[in-house]
């Protein structure tokens, strides 16, 4: 088994109102960057996953992400996957 690490994020649908990413952009306008347009905010969520292949890491943690991490109505989720080092 190897030991591999997803980077999971997580952002909301475009058509999803986002309050936080909101008020952001209202702080960042008083704090005189009038230059930023838009201010969306997401998560990242690392995983540590043992698995055989790098596939069925890939499947581990979309299904970690359909199941619990995500709420697939109103958020959208990437996965990277990288093998871990043994040494």
């Amino acid at each position: 088994m190897a030991k591999f690490h997803a980077e999971v994020k997580i952002r909301l649908r475009p058509s999803i109102l986002d309050p936080k990413g909101k008020a952001s952009l209202h702080a960042l306008h008083n704090l005189g960057f009038n230059y930023v347009e838009q201010v969306r905010i997401g998560k990242i969520i690392d995983l540590t996953i043992e698995s055989p292949t790098k596939q069925e890491a890939e499947v581990q943690a979309r299904q970690s992400c359909e199941k619990l991490l995500a709420n697939e109505v109103m958020e959208d989720f990437e996965i990277s996957i990288t093998e871990l080092s043994t040494a």
